[in-house]
Formats: structure tokens, C-alpha cells, sequence
């Protein structure tokens, strides 16, 4: 270890894994662990020390001086500024490796499980350009790289359209290309820009917290069908109207574009007034013969081909034969719930968001099934003794819970309605095996299958399946 302007210097550091949110993980020569950002598993690198804990060092690499087998070169120009694809330095048959042992590892270290069969980790078909929904930001302000500045070069406009710089709300990096979402997305954005800047329309000032536009949302389908949203923070209604009917000449596949005047100080738009300026305000979305209307507020998985498959495997997991009662708890828009309905005699949905249990019954009647029953209210305040009391008694139960897992309450509601099996997906197996830990003495987990949603990223989903014992 060497001193160097002050900061501590760490030599000759070798990744050996991959910890939390895909950061590099080392350890010193003494055996204490580093943290290490801008490194992979299997690179050897000199690391600056940004933070000192008493059990491991946060550091950022300054020097590969070896660089790991597994490092790729990265596809994207904003690669390490964007911080959205952590992972295009790393092979994707490794990124798949970390992802398959961290959920092993999770469900055996804090599920406390020991027999149970791991099958391989389904990736996905596609690396980049797997998502059908995108948002950018208009900043008058754009986000100057640290080389920008010590050139003293006077910049002139500085309007962007693009990402938040990581853990810098304020500063909105301006995209040349994004990889994550199919054409026509970056000609698109960047049409926006280019026609914005040259007609003078007012980018977004986030700490004046001013300005004209304000946001951009990019949706498609599977058809190659757009929706186009925009968060204007004022009403400028000839500006809006040339800008959107330029858009809409320009790409005929946008085949419907919404708005809404947002003057809040954030840009939620689950409290706002959407309008349609043209087509019918949503896409619709097809998956094996079940239809779904994608609006400017709907949640819908971003990943469609991966999320089919992810909906398969649950329905096989569940190896439903036509006479059972299923339970879906967090249910959403009811999307797994309508898919496994078909093979079901009734399915019963549950869910806190009005407007999701809303779309879930009207995609159940517009996909003539009748045997699915929506419920709102939050989990663990519905899920009662008297809810059970009041509905049959379920075979199947399928829970696909937020990144905390579910609440104590639910679990012990889980064991007293006591279904002959449980599939449980999850967005993170660490809270999933913590939920199964709870569950073990009842329940026997047979299997688990990760599934890679978000290629690229640290981020995995996994299905288990459980059965009474």
C-alpha cells in the first residue's frame, strides 16, 4: 500500500468475484476485502481508495495491469459515464455465470437450503436493444466530461436529451446512441433534439426548475408499433403542435403519441392528466394468443421475449392440470395470472395499485376469462384470516413480489392457507431465500431457475418451486 496525493493507493489487487450491484470484489494481501468499481473478475489493477470501512475498503480501479480473460471490449461510447450498462466490459457468458452463483449462493447461505436442483440460468436471446420501453430527460445543462472542463473551451449550448448521471439527479449526460432499445429509438430522440435546439424550444432547468420540455418516453410492441410520451413542464400549444406533428411525419411508426403539462417538482406521471394528441393513446401487446393494452402509465415487463419465457417456466413450474385454484399474489396488471388462467379452474389476483387491478380486469374481459377474480388492497392487510375465510382454499400459489420480498405478515398467511405448492418469482433471490428461510419447516424448495432479464447488468430474476411437505 502506497500514499499518493493524499488518497490511499491499493497495488496489485486481484478481482476474484462479483459482490452487490455487480461491483468487483478483492482483497488485500492481509486479507481485507475491497469493493472496486470500473473492474471485472479476473482483472488485476491498482485501485484508489474512496472509502475506508473498518471490515472493507470502496475503491475505483486506476490501472489494469493485467487485464481479466473475461473483459470484453465495451459496445457503447458512453460506456462508464452512463452507468446503466455496468456490465458491456464483461463476457456475457460470465456475466451469466455471477448472476447463476449468486442465486445459488443466496438460496443455500441465507434460505439455509441444501437439496435442491439448480437448473442452468435461461439467458437472453438478445444482449442489446431487448428493451420495448425507454425514458430520457431534456436538460439545459448537460453533463460535461471532466477532460471538457480542463479545457477551459467555451461550450456554447449545452441542451441534452438523455440519462441522469448516476447519483447526480441534476446532470443529464447527452446520448449520442443508446444499445438497450431497438431502432427507430435513437433517431427518434435524437430527431427530438436536433428539432428542438433548432427552433428554440426551452430544455428542461432542473434546479430553476423551469423550462418547456421536460421529458421523453419511447414504447413499443412486439408489432413495431411506438408510442411516443411527453412531460412538457408548461403548455407552449403552438410549440407542442409543430414539434409533434414534425415527429409525426418524420416516423410512420409511431402510431400514437400522449403528453401531459407536468409543473411538479418531479416527473412522476401516475398523478397526471394524460392527452392524446394522436391514435388511441396505447399500443397493444400480444403474448402466446393473450392480448394487452399498453398505456403511458402501465406497468409491463420491459424485456418482452424474456419475460414470455420467464411466464412459460412459471406456468411449468406450476404444472397446472385444470382443476385448481391458483392464488397470485402481486399481481400487477394480472399478466401471470391471465397466462396461467387458461390452465386453471379459477385464479384469484391480488394486488395494492388501483389502476393496475383496474387494467387487470379489463385484460381478463378482453380476453374472454372469466375465471379470474382481481383484488385490491396492500398485501398484507387483505391477505387476512377472513380473506382465506371468505375464498376457497388454494392449490397453487404464485407470488412475484417487489425487490423486498414479502412481508412477514403475507408469509404467515402464505402457511396457514397451505397450498400444495408454491412458485415464488423473484427480482431478488436474496429477499426470496430470506421469504423461504421463513417457509422451510412446511415447505421443500425441489428447484430454482434464474432467469437473465437484464443483460448487461448485475440484474437477475429467479423462479422456485416449492412443495408441502
Amino acid at each position: 500500500m502506497r500514499k499518493k496525493n493524499k488518497n490511499i493507493v491499493l497495488e496489485n489487487i486481484r478481482m476474484v468475484s462479483a459482490g452487490a450491484k455487480g461491483i468487483a470484489v478483492g482483497r488485500t494481501a492481509e486479507g481485507k476485502t475491497v469493493l472496486v468499481s470500473g473492474a471485472v473478475p479476473g482483472d488485476l489493477v491498482n485501485v484508489r481508495v474512496k472509502k475506508s470501512k473498518s471490515k472493507y475498503f470502496e475503491a475505483e480501479a486506476i490501472e489494469i495491469l493485467e487485464p481479466s480473460p473475461f473483459r470484453v471490449e465495451p459496445k457503447c461510447i458512453h460506456f462508464g459515464v452512463c452507468g446503466g450498462c455496468k456490465w458491456q466490459n464483461l463476457s456475457y457468458e460470465k456475466q451469466l455465470d455471477i448472476k447463476n452463483d449468486e442465486v445459488y449462493n443466496n438460496i443455500k447461505r441465507i434460505g439455509g437450503v441444501e437439496d435442491f436442483e439448480t437448473l442452468p440460468i435461461l439467458g437472453s436471446e438478445e444482449q442489446y436493444f431487448y428493451r420495448n420501453k425507454m425514458e430520457f430527460s431534456f436538460s439545459n445543462a448537460r453533463w460535461l466530461t471532466q477532460y471538457e472542463i480542463s479545457s477551459e473551451e467555451n461550450f456554447g449550448n449545452r441542451d441534452a436529451l438523455g440519462f441522469h448521471i448516476p447519483g447526480m439527479w441534476s446532470k443529464i449526460l447527452d446520448l449520442k446512441e443508446c444499445l438497450l432499445q431497438e431502432d427507430p429509438s435513437n433517431a427518434i430522440r435524437l430527431a427530438v433534439k436536433n428539432y428542438a435546439v433548432k427552433n428554440g424550444l426551452e430544455f428542461f432547468d432542473v434546479k430553476e426548475q423551469k423550462g418547456f420540455l421536460r421529458t421523453l418516453m419511447l414504447r413499443q410492441n412486439s408489432k413495431g408499433e411506438w408510442m411516443v410520451l411527453f412531460q412538457l413542464f408548461r403548455e407552449e400549444k403552438e410549440n407542442r403542435k409543430n414539434l409533434f406533428d414534425y415527429l409525426l411525419a418524420e416516423f410512420p411508426q409511431i402510431t400514437t403519441l400522449v403528453y401531459c403539462i407536468n409543473s411538479k417538482q418531479n416527473d412522476s406521471i401516475y398523478d397526471q392528466d394524460v392527452q392524446t394528441y394522436f391514435g388511441e393513446g396505447f399500443i397493444m401487446e400480444e403474448m402466446d394468443g393473450l392480448q394487452f393494452k399498453i398505456g403511458p402509465k402501465s406497468f409491463f415487463q420491459t424485456n418482452y421475449k424474456q419475460a414470455l419465457e420467464l411466464y412459460r417456466k412459471t406456468l411449468e413450474f406450476a404444472d397446472l392440470q385444470g382443476t385448481e385454484v391458483v392464488y397470485d399474489l402481486y399481481t400487477g396488471t394480472g399478466t401471470i395470472a391471465q397466462y396461467v388462467a387458461r390452465n386453471a379452474q379459477h385464479v384469484i389476483g391480488i394486488e395494492s395499485v388501483p389502476e393496475a387491478i383496474e387494467a387487470a380486469r379489463a385484460h381478463a374481459e378482453l380476453n374472454g376469462l372469466s375465471n379470474c377474480t382481481f383484488y385490491c388492497g396492500d398485501m398484507k392487510e387483505i391477505f387476512n384470516d377472513e380473506f382465506l375465510s371468505l375464498h376457497p382454499k388454494a392449490d397453487v400459489l404464485i407470488t412475484d413480489p417487489p425487490r423486498d420480498g414479502m412481508h412477514q405478515k403475507v408469509v404467515e398467511q402464505i402457511l396457514k392457507l397451505s397450498p400444495e405448492k408454491i412458485v415464488y418469482v423473484s427480482c431478488n433471490s436474496a429477499t426470496q431465500a430470506r421469504d423461504i428461510a421463513l417457509m422451510k419447516d412446511h415447505y421443500r424448495l425441489v428447484k430454482i431457475l434464474p432467469v437473465d432479464m437484464f443483460p448487461q447488468t448485475h440484474h437477475v430474476e429467479n423462479i422456485a418451486l416449492l412443495v408441502k411437505i
